[in-house]
């Protein structure tokens, strides 16, 4: 659509303030000036200049000129008819700049008073130091580099509705410096975790985000089809059973930070799109990722925010090893579960009912004990902990401790009552999984949109025999949730999914 076009049927929030700017547009573009013009060479960026120069006195910048070339967004003006100070923010921060009218003439002080907050610019000239001492480049020349049409928010400060920061997340990174600190950490947390598992020689690859059938986790998939194969196709929950097929092709040590989708609710702790670290070692089993974990989170935390003590929701946590260690059965008995619940099927499916759980009939005790677990147990664990030794009922790709089938060698780690990492010592008997899969089939046809689907192909990449081994998923946007202080995982993932915008 023509610009003609825009302003003869414009947008429906078009408001006044939209239309004057529309306005100043035409007015530079009848000057035959390029409102959005291309490559600009900034030889400085606004945090450089403070580090270099923020301790430099008022006679010191006027004794050694020193010449700047700075381009980004107006973010302030203030203006005293033929002078003004405005300040620009590039990506490292922001710096107050002058312009004078008996510097740069009619002409351009024209030009810059048709400027607004919200435009990009770039412009050259030198330090000084203002009455107030604050550093300051003199504007000796600028270029119009981006007309902004729409105006930030008038409290530029205090954009705080919730839905429109998540909606329109560029406006919220533009205003609120600590949105962006947090995006900042997060790829540093992403990074570290790379270098970590790099140097103990772990091999990052990529796995199908589209699968035929959706596996290595409890979850209901989104469904998609594709036309030339004429077959429908999963987006995936899990990569786990592919980074098991590659321990199979002989790479011992593998991990991937994937993107999963599940399609179920939307919480403060849920996303239907989120981002994992799953890593897979050979010859290795759940004890020796317990030690790994406690290693990976707590010298990360070290290494991007500086310490180990943090505080989440008004909770004081220690990420410092060595973190507690408690099993299943151990914590539910600490939260004042009786033994005859926890060994009577009867008896556990009435205490979850009581409870509130949301039970369709048929769950193996494993499951109605689990269901217990996370409205008496998860909830109170604030301090790092591991829950070891899961019910076999709710772990279908986990091995069978030798002394007692009905448990598992899993764990699951927590921190300030929430799950954040998931592993276990990996089954890798063919025959076991293929009748752990059968039962969950079995579970499916009972109602359960959640249970396990057959993955022949998995059974037969085990049937050529896969090292003993131990997996793990660590939840990344959960990771940066404790690691930054945000208290919902829309704070920590860029654009998170919302609902259609209201016409």
């Amino acid at each position: 659509m023509s610009e003609k076009n825009i302003k003869e049927k414009p947008m429906p929030d078009y408001n006044e303030l939209i239309q004057q700017r529309f306005k100043k547009l035409d007015e530079i573009r009848g000057k035959g000036i390029n409102p959005y013009s291309g490559r600009y060479e900034a030889t400085s960026r606004a945090q450089d200049l403070h580090d270099s120069y923020d301790n430099a006195t008022k006679e010191d910048l006027e004794k050694n000129r020193v010449e700047v070339s700075l381009a980004g967004r107006i973010i302030a003006m203030r203006s005293f008819g033929k002078a003004a100070f405005s300040h620009i923010q590039d990506g490292s921060g922001k710096l107050q700049v002058y312009f004078q009218k008996n510097t740069l003439g009619e002409d351009r002080y024209g030009l810059f008073k048709k400027l607004d907050i919200g435009d990009f610019i770039g412009v050259k000239g030198f330090l000084f130091r203002t009455k107030t001492d604050e550093l300051t480049v003199e504007v000796e020349d600028f270029v119009l580099l981006t007309k902004s049409l729409r105006p930030l928010p008038e409290k530029w400060h205090g954009l705080t509705d919730t839905e429109i920061r998540y909606r329109q997340r560029y406006v919220d990174l533009i205003v609120n410096p600590d949105v962006k600190k947090v995006f900042l950490l997060r790829t540093r947390i992403i990074q570290a975790v790379r270098a970590f598992l790099a140097s103990r020689e772990y091999l990052e690859v990529e796995t199908p985000m589209m699968q035929t059938i959706p596996g290595g986790a409890a979850a209901k998939p989104f469904k998609t089809h594709h036309n030339a194969l004429g077959m429908d196709l999963f987006l995936r929950i899990a990569p786990e059973l592919y980074l098991k097929r590659l321990l199979v092709g002989g790479f011992e040590r593998v991990f991937e930070i994937n993107r999963n989708f599940r399609n179920e609710g939307i919480s403060t702790w849920h996303n239907p799109e989120f981002t994992m670290l799953e890593f897979y070692t050979a010859y290795a089993d759940y004890r020796d990722l317990m030690d790994m974990t406690e290693e990976l989170i707590s010298s990360v935390a070290r290494e991007v925010i500086g310490t180990t003590e943090i505080t989440y929701e008004g909770m004081s946590i220690s990420l410092a090893p060595p973190w507690k260690r408690l099993s299943f059965i151990d914590s539910l008995r600490e939260a004042g579960v009786s033994d005859d619940v926890l060994t009577n099927e009867d008896k556990a499916r009435a205490h979850a009912k009581k409870l509130g759980a949301n039970l369709k009939g048929g769950e193996p005790l494993g499951k109605l004990l689990n269901e217990l677990f996370e409205a008496l147990v998860e909830p109170n664990i604030v301090q790092p902990t591991f829950i070891t030794d899961y019910p076999t009922d709710i772990s279908p790709l986990s091995k069978k401790r030798e002394d007692n089938p009905d448990i598992v060698e899993r764990f699951e780690l927590f921190v300030g009552g929430k799950e954040l990492a998931n592993a276990f010592s990996e089954l890798n008997d063919p025959v076991d999984q293929k009748e752990r899969f059968m039962k969950q089939l079995a579970e499916r046809e009972a109602g359960d949109e959640e249970a396990h689907q057959m993955d022949a192909d998995f059974v037969r990449a085990l049937e050529y025999g896969m090292p003993p081994a131990a997996g793990e998923g660590i939840g990344i946007d959960r990771l940066v949730m404790l690691l930054t202080g945000s208290s919902s995982i829309r704070d920590v993932i860029l654009f998170p999914q919302m609902k259609k915008e209201k016409a």
